[in-house]
């Protein structure tokens, strides 16, 4: 983390007590998407309250040997500067095979025109060209890493 998001987290831990520092599993800073301007709709989208969820191919944390997010971990949303947005607490993390995500989580996810299909359409673009990256394939049955959170800072 840089020290502008270190000290933004900080400022959410001071609100916290010591037990509850004490039970969160993982911190990341991270934006979400892959470009400037999802990434900065995303961030505005999660600062608003809109996108309360998100997802993710399985198969890119098992070939980056990154851990998968666990309930409780804080996230520091950025905009696509890296600046932070805000913060948020991840409560329920699932998988799923890609066609069998529900309608409900797609509009969790607060994106688009908030239809299942817009949904399917914008994912299905995103992970091929991202399992492309990672010299893997992405089917329908593909696994996904679904994750819902709440946005804990700034109230």
């Amino acid at each position: 983390m840089t020290p502008q998001q270190r000290d933004f987290l900080s400022q959410y831990l001071d609100t916290l007590s010591e037990a509850e520092r004490q039970t969160i599993p993982q911190f990341i800073a991270e934006y979400y998407c892959a470009d400037e301007y999802n990434a900065n709709e995303c961030a505005r989208l999660v600062n608003a309250g809109i996108k309360r969820a998100s997802c993710s191919l399985k198969a890119g944390y098992e070939i980056d040997n990154e851990p998968v997010p666990q309930v409780g971990r804080i996230t520091v949303v950025l905009n696509w500067n890296e600046e932070p947005v805000c913060i948020v607490k991840h409560i329920e993390v699932t998988t799923s095979p890609f066609n069998q995500v529900s309608e409900a989580f797609a509009q969790e996810e607060g994106e688009g025109d908030g239809s299942y299909q817009w949904w399917r359409d914008a994912h299905i673009q995103f992970f091929t060209e991202y399992a492309q990256e990672l010299a893997i394939e992405f089917t329908e049955e593909s696994e996904l890493v679904l994750e819902r959170f709440e946005k804990v800072y700034p109230l």
